[in-house]
């Protein structure tokens, strides 16, 4: 699928331009697909270096929540990591 801006929303930015910016994004498409270069180009724009997304994705029905943060952002063409998946662990 494609990045969709209806689930992507502003967290916190930096009014100095020091620090990274914080995203919250929601999807249906699967890890994989946002953690490819190019999933984000739309926001080329906004994003910057280090910027992080928290991201709520999709395996099949079950929700997988992650951190990324921009590797790369040159010529239009914007780069996150793998994705540091946060652990759904419910011990009670």
């Amino acid at each position: 699928m494609a990045y969709s801006s209806t689930g992507f929303s502003t967290i916190a930015a930096s009014k100095a331009g020091n620090s990274p910016a914080m995203y919250a994004y929601t999807t249906t498409d699967a890890l994989a697909d946002v953690n490819t270069a190019g999933y984000f180009n739309a926001l080329s724009g906004q994003l910057s270096v280090g910027d992080l997304i928290y991201g709520v994705t999709s395996t099949g029905t079950t929700a997988v929540a992650a951190l990324y943060y921009v590797l790369s952002n040159a010529a239009g063409v914007v780069d996150v990591n793998n994705g540091t998946v946060l652990a759904n662990t419910d011990s009670d």
